[in-house]
């Protein structure tokens, strides 16, 4: 038995080297792997009174896994940030305004750290939920979700909101598109800037305020599309929803360097990126949080490095991936870069 084995691992070894070489044949020798063990992983110690950019920091220190992804994020967003020549993209999709994410949204923006913000219609029709006086409220994912429907109550994971706030919601929506000017034409963003200057808080009003573009191209996708569509009944406004383009792309052939930090994927993650394709340039920072799987083909879970093949991004661009509940990583990512600005 103990020759047999002897002998089985011989030929095994055969076989991986003749592997090996064919790789190195195939590849070139620049490619074959090389194995450094010259930056030990250090162990945390957290201390009372730690800052969340110290916090970060350790876990860099650690730089395993996806505490070491969301250093390296913190690294290139602080560099995007800092960099005056960056258009500062910002894409936000999954339901992060009912969990509580719209006011780091709205503060960026108010900033001055977004300068195009691409959204789902989702995420502004809770926006405007929030800005009109309703609430988001604290339920659980674990109930009967026929009763909730008899008590009219809508469930997201483990947030709820009454259907009493789409009424309310509703009334808001008919009143401002009844101020739109009859049988005109309006862009998406001039149509959500229209209805930022009639709040006084949240993303839109922010955006609006300071003259920020938001950028919804599914916007009838949504509750906002849905509320055009009965007020298009009996009203006639065309929404043009190809009016956007040459405003972003101008901005796009114009900017030096651009970065862009994405939240989720879907619609706003490729709008984002593919405004670049018709320029010679890609974006030079990249910042993905996720938690999509890669291997299962959809753009949510795509790599930063698939969007290096189709020149989305740079060949040389500063760019990662933060596989985790962005409700866990935007905050963190961004209390952390707050914290190194203020100190410059």
């Amino acid at each position: 038995m103990v020759y047999i084995f002897l002998n089985w691992m011989a030929i095994s070894e055969t076989l991986l080297s003749a592997q090996s070489a064919n790789t190195i044949a195939a590849y070139g020798e620049e490619t074959a792997m090389t194995h450094q063990c010259d930056e030990p992983v250090t162990q945390m110690h957290l201390k009372t009174g730690m800052t969340v950019n110290e916090l970060v920091n350790a876990m860099g220190k650690a730089g395993a896994y996806n505490g070491g992804s969301l250093y390296h994020a913190a690294e290139i967003y602080e560099q995007m940030l800092r960099d005056p020549d960056t258009t500062k993209f910002f894409g936000l999709a999954g339901a992060m305004v009912p969990a509580g994410m719209g006011g780091i949204v709205s503060d960026l923006v108010r900033d001055g750290h977004i300068n195009i913000l691409v959204s789902t219609g989702a995420n502004l029709t809770h926006d405007i939920i929030e800005a009109i006086g309703c609430h988001h409220f604290h339920g659980t994912a674990f109930c009967n979700d026929i009763e909730l429907r008899h008590d009219e109550i809508n469930r997201i994971y483990d947030v709820y909101l009454p259907t009493e706030a789409f009424e309310h919601f509703e009334e808001f929506m008919q009143n401002v598109y009844g101020e739109l000017e009859p049988n005109s034409k309006i862009s998406i963003s001039g149509l959500l800037r229209h209805i930022g200057l009639h709040l006084k808080t949240g993303i839109l009003a922010t955006a609006a305020q300071k003259g920020i573009p938001v950028y919804c191209p599914a916007v009838q996708d949504s509750m906002v599309g849905l509320q055009y569509w009965l007020f298009s009944q009996t009203n006639k406004v065309t929404v043009d929803a190809f009016a956007d383009m040459p405003a972003l792309l101008d901005t796009c052939f114009a900017t030096k360097k651009a970065g862009a930090l994405l939240v989720g994927g879907g619609v706003p993650k490729n709008f984002i990126l593919q405004s670049m394709l018709m320029t010679p340039n890609g974006f030079d920072y990249a910042i993905q949080l996720t938690g999509d799987r890669p291997d299962l083909g959809g753009l949510s879970g795509a790599t930063l490095d698939e969007a290096r093949s189709w020149g989305k991004i740079t060949e040389d661009a500063k760019a990662v991936t933060v596989y985790a509940d962005a409700t866990i990583t935007l905050p963190v990512l961004v209390a952390a870069v707050r914290e190194r600005l203020s100190h410059a």
